[in-house]
């Protein structure tokens, strides 16, 4: 969304229909595939108000805080659209390795860090020259990012490891890792930051997480295959969603 919620952006999995081959999958490899798009849709008319072409199979997307920037993991053709949403164009189109999923933004809408889960790394992405770093202590299967409000800390959830890490912002450097559940998948940071909560799709379980010592402190059931959460700050609520 939008910080004002006027408009939100979906990602279109893979293109079907005359003259697309839906041939990507999650188990993609290379980068010879269909192109997809993220639809713009006003949240007003409920309708759909742009198209826009990015890569293969986008997985993730995440609007800057300033709101000048879209910013799309394209699992499948391996790259980053950056896309300027004045224009909904495609600004560049940054490569950064095997599967990327997981994206965050600092809070001054410079820079994006991007998880590779294929390349056990995450690359962090200058969003004004398009340079890239890559940080390569996350350990492997790197999947969904959250930034602490000060940028400091990044959170990124480990799949196949189990396990959150919190790491270092400068420095780079891991300062603790927690297990969680079996498979690790997508997180949310609550208002005030003291919590992270995270879904852990092969345990069927939510773990809340103390963010100060890196403690799981709760742990709620969710059903079969709990894959993405979400934090109703108004209510307090966390929302999961189950495959």
């Amino acid at each position: 969304f939008t910080s004002d919620g006027r408009y939100v952006y979906v990602s279109n999995y893979k293109m079907y229909g005359k003259g697309w081959n839906p041939v990507a999958d999650d188990l993609c490899q290379g980068r010879s595939w269909d192109p997809s798009f993220v639809y713009r849709i006003d949240t007003e008319s409920k309708k759909i108000d742009r198209a826009i072409p990015v890569g293969s199979v986008p997985k993730f997307l995440a609007v800057s805080p300033d709101d000048s920037r879209l910013i799309v993991s394209n699992w499948c053709s391996q790259d980053v659209s950056v896309i300027d949403t004045d224009t909904d164009r495609e600004l560049k189109r940054v490569e950064v390795g095997l599967h990327p999923r997981g994206i965050a933004i600092t809070k001054d809408s410079a820079t994006a860090y991007v998880a590779v889960m294929g390349g056990a790394k995450i690359v962090r992405i200058d969003l004004v020259d398009f340079s890239t770093h890559d940080i390569t202590s996350v350990g492997a299967t790197p999947r969904h990012l959250v930034l602490s409000p000060d940028d400091s800390i990044l959170y990124a959830s480990n799949n196949k490891a189990n396990a959150v890490r919190s790491i270092d912002t400068t420095t780079e450097e891991v300062l603790t890792t927690v297990s969680t559940g079996t498979e690790t998948r997508s997180m949310v940071l609550s208002d005030d930051a003291r919590s992270i909560y995270v879904v852990n799709y092969g345990s069927g379980t939510l773990s809340k997480v103390r963010t100060s010592d890196m403690k799981v402190i709760q742990e709620v059931s969710t059903g079969v295959h709990p894959v993405g959460v979400t934090y109703d700050a108004v209510n307090r609520r966390v929302w999961v969603a189950n495959y």
